[in-house]
């Protein structure tokens, strides 16, 4: 009778012990592991998210790059999150913009956006050529004239996301008083 009881309840100790994993066709939700990619900066330098990660958390934006002009509330909300800077540095908090995109004048487009803004030391602006990071988050918003579903995720130490907001419209993004609010919470609970 044990043995049966046992083998009846095996599948579902290992289930509760593995962390959800997220598939390319959905975007990761709270409680998913996030899926790891590598980006360059303007500067050429590789980025890959698990390494970030396993050294602090990480705010990940999904900006909607260069949709045939540069997007007036994505530049809106980068210059929330540069203006609250410090906040997050305090927090030794990571934010990861990525500007997508196809390959062609995308560096020059990301260039144009970069050009008013001051990236600190805890902001990486990363390159997204051909949607790879942006299909493999399932983010790609495939309309005339639209690029990405602005997104923002907040990913542990652990990679596991412990916020995500999505805008399936151009505005309703996070804000980085929102995000500050979330990792207070996190730090004092």
């Amino acid at each position: 009778m044990q043995r049966i009881l046992f083998s009846l309840l095996l599948p579902f100790m290992f289930a509760a012990y593995f962390v959800p994993q997220h598939t390319s066709s959905t975007p990761p939700a709270v409680g998913d592991k996030a899926p790891d990619f590598t980006l360059s900066t303007l500067q050429g330098k590789r980025v890959r998210l698990s390494d970030e990660t396993a050294k602090s958390q990480v705010v990940l934006v999904a900006l909607r790059g260069y949709p045939g002009y540069q997007c007036p509330l994505c530049n809106q909300q980068a210059h929330d999150f540069l203006k609250n800077a410090q906040g997050f540095a305090d927090a030794k908090v990571r934010v990861i913009l990525v500007y997508p995109g196809p390959p062609d004048n995308l560096a020059a487009r990301a260039t144009e956006f970069v050009t008013d803004k001051k990236l600190p030391e805890n902001f990486d602006l990363l390159l997204d050529p051909g949607y790879e990071f942006t299909n493999l988050y399932g983010l790609r918003w495939d309309a005339p004239n639209e690029t990405v579903y602005p997104s923002t995720f907040m990913i542990d130490q652990k990679g596991i996301v412990f916020f995500s907001k999505i805008s399936k419209t151009h505005g309703g993004r996070a804000k980085a008083a929102e995000l500050l609010e979330v990792l207070m919470k996190r730090k004092v609970g």
